[in-house]
């Protein structure tokens, strides 16, 4: 299963739905803060299946702050981040992935890129898709045997 991870779009969609044209991914995720730029990947990709929370910028969303993404073999929690407080440490964040027995915790927020393995649990931020001067994603690959790949890419 291949997933593309978006983060922190803020209104720009142009990127994020060219890299969705060129990876044609089998899942997109959506970590917030703009909400309503799934509404273009829903748009103009119906037949993908599509993960979103809401971000802190997402104001007076009825959306979910975060939730449990299946990947084939395994389960990823999808935040966008602020009510953990990953601006400062993903203990918070590591913690509640391991209470709820995931595999692979994914998060945006901060703006910056995270790929890397903490306390057994596959640790993934794409970065910004919509502000900076860096734009990034993550192309997720989970493989019938649990294992996972991960990296970030340039939008």
């Amino acid at each position: 299963m291949k997933a593309a991870v978006f983060s922190d779009t803020h209104g720009s969609t142009a990127l994020m739905l060219e890299a969705i044209r060129r990876t044609r991914p089998d899942i997109v995720i959506h970590l917030g803060d703009c909400e309503r730029d799934t509404e273009c990947i829903r748009r103009e990709f119906p037949d993908i299946p599509l993960y979103g929370v809401a971000g802190n910028c997402d104001y007076a969303s009825t959306g979910l702050l975060d939730d449990i993404v299946p990947m084939g073999p395994v389960k990823a929690l999808i935040t966008h981040g602020h009510m953990y407080d990953v601006k400062y440490s993903t203990d918070r964040l590591v913690y509640a992935a391991q209470e709820r027995k995931v595999q692979i915790v994914m998060y945006g927020h901060t703006h910056i890129p995270d790929n890397c393995e903490v306390g057994g649990i596959k640790v993934i931020n794409p970065g910004t898709a919509g502000r900076g001067r860096t734009l990034t994603y993550a192309f997720v690959e989970v493989f019938p045997n649990g294992g996972i790949a991960s990296e970030i890419r340039p939008l």
